[in-house]
């Protein structure tokens, strides 16, 4: 599922030509790219496909996809360009319910849609959404996965695996079932948990803010090691300290799935953050009075180690994201 791993992509990447107006170029770990706008700001550019989500909400998330991870670096998202594709028996309803939902969202976030391409074509079998999102950002209000520094503290807002869970409550018949009517109702209200603009942009004004990612594919896993990564730091995580919805364990349970797993699973709208460590106390109260719960899982450290505390002793944090999304959500798991 999802992106190449890293060796593969870095392979991909290589023949992409340094030039000196780009200040961040395509990167393992950076789900967005920056260049040069004039002297005192930078764009912001992001792009995600959108597929296999309920068609309600199709156009929402398509906006909100690539939004996140323009506002995970400090930026306002402001335009976005969209692609819609589909199979050549798509009705031309779809695409309009599609679009009228994207364009809400995007009136929502006072972005403005510039451009875009509609259409249907042999092979494809799915209609498939790709939006393109630009914002602005003073120079010095620039963040990236990679400006974790040793001592910050590690911030987690959202519990892991909600996106996962309010999928299924939507998509799978067995919802009820594992979670009661009464919770699938709930959660299937709680789609626009998978964006993280609101908090990333808070978390992008507040003081001592140096790095942030989100935890989707690959969920935490991919999250902070490519954090670790980029930054060339190290860390320790309590597990004991780690969000994880309520029913992310029922459906550990129902699909045998790993503790590494669990960790691995896709949370979409769930971000990580590296804050300086006197100042978390005062972002962590910050997000409480705005509406945003966030929980510190431990520090980033000088040392390169990638430490996981579980039951007083240490273990080897996963290095690789094992993401269980489509075992979860896959039809053949659930006939």
């Amino acid at each position: 599922m999802g992106k190449l791993d890293a060796e593969n992509l870095k392979k991909l990447l290589a023949c992409i030509k340094k030039d000196s107006r780009v200040i961040v170029p395509p990167l393992p770990g950076f789900d967005s790219g920056v260049h040069l706008l004039d002297d005192e700001q930078y764009l912001v550019v992001s792009t995600d496909p959108c597929l296999g989500v309920p068609q309600r909400w199709f156009g929402w998330l398509l906006i909100h996809y690539a939004a996140s991870d323009v506002a995970l670096f400090g930026a306002k998202p402001e335009f976005c360009t969209l692609n819609l594709l589909g199979p050549p028996q798509t009705n031309p309803k779809i695409f309009i319910e599609i679009m009228n939902h994207a364009c809400k969202a995007a009136a929502e976030l006072k972005m403005a849609v510039v451009t875009g391409h509609t259409g249907t074509y042999k092979g494809i079998t799915t209609s498939i959404g790709v939006c393109t999102a630009y914002g602005t950002v003073n120079k010095e209000k620039l963040i990236t996965p990679g400006d974790a520094k040793p001592g910050d503290s590690i911030l987690c807002t959202k519990p892991l695996g909600l996106e996962v869970a309010v999928n299924f409550a939507i998509m799978r018949r067995k919802a009820r079932q594992l979670f009661g009517a009464d919770r699938v109702r709930k959660l299937s209200k709680l789609v626009n948990m998978q964006s993280c603009v609101k908090e990333a942009l808070f978390l992008a004004e507040a003081k001592g803010v140096h790095a942030m990612h989100d935890a989707t594919e690959g969920g935490l896993t991919a999250a902070i090691n490519e954090m670790a990564e980029a930054s060339k730091v190290g860390f320790r995580i309590d597990s004991k300290a780690i969000p994880i919805a309520k029913e992310a364990h029922l459906l550990q349970k129902h699909r045998s799935l790993t503790n590494e797993q669990m960790l691995s699973m896709s949370s979409t709208g769930t971000v990580i953050a590296a804050t300086k460590s006197d100042e978390t106390t005062e972002i962590l109260k910050n997000l409480h009075n705005n509406g945003i719960e966030a929980k510190v899982l431990g520090v980033f450290t000088k040392d390169l180690k990638r430490i996981l505390m579980r039951n007083g002793k240490e273990e080897r944090f996963p290095q690789v994201a094992n993401d269980p999304y489509e075992i979860i959500l896959s039809e053949s798991a659930h006939r």
